[in-house]
């Protein structure tokens, strides 16, 4: 395959775009000897940093404090919450032995932390002063996986934030999901630059135990959806299997309000997807490893002030900025790092420095313009934060392109098997009683699973449910998903 693959469009094969952008750019190595656990590499695993760096001081300001628990949970453990063991024993992976010796109980490798986390709550909160705990965790997560595995959107082994809080009142537990949901809000959309909105889960969809599971959906250009991060209302389902209780200003006992909320390197890939194109990457610059590739332009003999006024230029552009000095030629820089998804590039030859001027690339547009040396930071952030805005601006004309509306399953499958993208559907009920609705509107059209309803609150419909011909009750987000 010849080195400029990207000769695969974007738009005409979709999938193998993805995988093989994903693998060129090296932000991640799937040759690992185990299928599903993948090598993060430097420039992925920067970016899974820059996000942590926007999320921990917001987390830190609101009381939150992170910490880290252990790898393994007893399998006795997971069975106290029936509903959540039902949920995960199928994606375990466990652990029966400590060097050649049998263990008396088996250890899960953590699947989400819940329960390792509340047997320990129960330890520690005694009081209402003990309340709030507002704990997070930076980990790695296994779910084995039986389904085709693909880099950064489905793994064996991922890495992912958990928030898990505990709280005296429901009302403060609702709260605390406002936060996060605010949260992964601004991560996604201004960090990202990728519009979200968030759906309510319909009960048979909601995470294993949870009262109420709350979606950030993103639209991907291929017109499926990417689920880009959850928060979960876990009301008292846990706090009591696990003998989570306070005594409240009254003296008297009380099971604690609990929450959870997480996401994952799944982030990565919808950042790979959302915005790159048939030259490679394009990154935001605020999540951007590197935001500014700096290419002098050589001629023998006068390598030295060249070199050194790119090191000027370095220094005064600050961080997250490379000088591309190798030996290839101008045109592999310029498409190494088009490929990388660098913001903007710079050139800077003999020429411009007699003028005082440096040659800048955008690469969400391709544009180029000459900037006076003088000038140079403050246009360099104009041209950021233009390049942000646009990114977040393209991404929601994709999103609002498409939505749809539908008022009958054939409609429903026509626009999945066509276009795809969001239906939204008069649907007749969103608890387990319609199940089966969403089950045969999911098969009919070939994979449309029912989202959820808008979040706060939920659109009323009119009409009859599109499946069933039951009166409507609720206008639901229908859409195939990753």
């Amino acid at each position: 395959m010849a080195d400029n693959v990207f000769n695969i469009p974007k738009l005409k094969n979709f999938s193998e775009w993805y995988l093989e952008l994903v693998r060129r750019t090296k932000l991640i190595d799937q040759r690992s000897p185990v299928k599903g656990f993948d090598v993060f590499m430097p420039y992925s695993y920067r970016i899974w940093e820059q996000i942590q760096g926007y999320m921990n001081p917001r987390m830190y300001e609101t009381g939150h404090r992170n910490c880290y628990f252990p790898l393994v949970i007893p399998e006795n453990l997971l069975h106290e919450e029936a509903e959540h063991f039902d949920g995960f024993v199928p994606e375990c992976a466990w652990v029966s032995h400590g060097g050649d010796s049998k263990l008396d109980t088996k250890l899960a490798i953590r699947p989400t932390s819940e329960t390792i986390m509340y047997y320990m709550f129960a330890l520690w909160i005694r009081s209402y002063n003990d309340l709030p705990v507002k704990i997070n965790q930076w980990c790695n997560i296994v779910r084995w996986e039986t389904k085709q595995t693909r880099p950064f959107l489905r793994s064996r082994e991922f890495l992912w934030q958990e928030g898990h809080t505990a709280h005296a009142t429901k009302e403060d537990a609702v709260k605390e999901i406002e936060f996060a949901l605010e949260l992964y809000t601004n991560t996604i959309e201004k960090l990202l630059a990728i519009p979200t909105f968030p759906v309510r889960r319909p009960s048979w969809d909601r995470f294993a135990g949870a009262s109420d599971t709350i979606s950030m959906e993103t639209l991907m250009p291929d017109g499926k959806v990417l689920q880009a991060g959850t928060a979960h209302d876990l009301g008292q389902n846990f706090s009591k299997p696990f003998n989570i209780q306070f005594l409240d200003e009254n003296n008297k006992k009380q099971h604690a309000w609990q929450t959870s909320w997480g996401v994952s390197t799944r982030l990565i890939g919808a950042l790979v997807m959302e915005h790159g194109d048939d030259k490679g990457l394009i990154l935001p610059p605020k999540i951007a490893p590197i935001r500014i590739v700096i290419i002098p332009i050589l001629f023998k003999g006068k390598e030295k002030p060249v070199l050194k006024k790119c090191e000027e230029l370095k220094k005064k552009l600050g961080t997250d900025v490379e000088i591309d000095a190798s030996d290839k030629r101008p045109g592999e820089k310029h498409y190494y790092w088009e490929m990388m998804g660098v913001p903007l590039r710079m050139e800077v030859g003999p020429r411009d420095i007699e003028n005082k001027v440096v040659v800048i690339a955008r690469r969400d547009t391709g544009g180029k313009e000459t900037v006076k040396q003088a000038d140079i930071e403050k246009r360099v952030q104009k041209l950021l934060d233009d390049i942000q805005d646009n990114l977040f601006k393209r991404a929601k004309e994709t999103l609002d392109k498409g939505m749809h509306e539908a008022k009958t399953k054939e409609d429903v499958k026509q626009i999945i098997e066509n276009r795809g993208g969001i239906v939204k559907v008069p649907f007749c009920e969103v608890d387990d009683s319609a199940s089966e609705c969403a089950e045969l509107l999911k098969d009919y059209t070939g994979g449309g699973e029912i989202r959820g309803t808008l979040y706060p609150e939920p659109e009323k419909a009119g009409g009859k449910c599109v499946v069933c011909g039951k009166n409507a009750k609720y206008y639901v987000y229908v859409a195939k998903a990753y």
